[in-house]
C-alpha cells in the first residue's frame, strides 16, 4: 500500500511538471508571436501612415551647384598701379616749385603763403601718418600713392609722411626725402607741404595738407 501511494505521488509530481512545461512553452510561443507582430507593424509603419504609394517612373533630380565666385578686379588693380607709377615720376623736377626758405616747402599755384605758415605752425591737426622707413624706392612710391589717395577719399586733410633723414644712406644723402617731395608735388590731392616741426619729426618728415575730400 505504501509503495502504491508513493507511485501515485510521483505521477502527480510528474504531471505537475509536465503542465508547467506546457504553460512555459505556450507563454514563449505567445511572446514570440507578439514579437513577430510588433516587428511587422514596425516594417509597415510608413505604409500604414501614408497609405498606398506608387513609385515614380522618372526621377526629377536637380544637380545643385554653388555659384562661381565673383571675379577679382585684377585688371582694375593693375591699371590703378600703373596710373600711380606714371603719375609719380622720379625724374620730375621740383626745384622751381619749392619755396627756398630755411626748411623748404611747397604750395600749389593759387595757395597763399599764409597756408604754409599755418601748416608749419600746427594750424591743422595731423590725422594720419605714413612711415616709409625701410622701404625700397618702388615700395615707398606705391605706399605713398595709396596713402594719399585713401586719405583724400576719407576726408582727411592733414597727414605726416616720415621719410627719414637719410643717415643710413650711402654718403648720408637723404635720397628718399627728395623723392617723396617729387612724388607729393605730382599728386593733385596735395595742396601744400612743409618740413615737420622738431616734435613731429623735423627734417625726417613732412606735414602735408590735402584738398578737401568727401567723407
Amino acid at each position: 500500500m505504501s509503495r502504491a501511494l508513493h507511485s501515485l505521488q510521483d505521477l502527480a509530481s510528474i504531471s505537475r511538471q509536465l503542465k508547467a512545461a506546457r504553460e512555459r512553452a505556450q507563454e514563449l510561443a505567445r511572446q514570440e508571436a507578439e514579437a513577430r507582430a510588433h516587428a511587422q507593424r514596425e516594417r509597415n509603419l510608413f505604409a500604414l501612415t501614408v497609405g498606398p504609394v506608387m513609385p515614380l517612373r522618372e526621377r526629377n533630380q536637380i544637380s545643385f551647384q554653388e555659384p562661381p565666385p565673383s571675379p577679382l578686379p585684377l585688371q582694375l588693380e593693375i591699371d590703378e598701379q600703373r596710373v600711380l607709377q606714371e603719375a609719380m615720376s622720379d625724374e620730375f623736377d621740383v626745384s622751381t616749385l619749392l619755396d627756398t626758405d630755411d626748411q623748404l616747402s611747397f604750395r600749389r599755384s593759387g595757395i597763399g603763403l599764409d597756408v604754409t605758415r599755418k601748416l608749419r605752425g600746427g594750424h591743422w591737426s595731423i590725422q594720419r601718418q605714413l612711415d616709409l622707413h625701410g622701404l625700397r624706392s618702388d615700395e615707398a612710391r606705391e605706399a605713398l600713392g595709396q596713402f594719399i589717395r585713401l586719405s583724400h577719399r576719407t576726408g582727411v586733410r592733414c597727414v605726416r609722411i616720415v621719410h627719414g633723414k637719410g643717415l643710413g644712406s650711402p654718403g648720408r644723402v637723404p635720397v628718399l626725402k627728395a623723392k617723396v617731395q617729387r612724388w607729393l608735388v605730382q599728386k593733385k590731392e596735395v595742396l601744400a607741404f612743409v618740413q615737420a616741426r622738431p616734435a613731429d619729426g623735423g627734417a625726417g618728415a613732412l606735414v602735408v595738407l590735402l584738398q578737401p575730400g568727401k567723407r
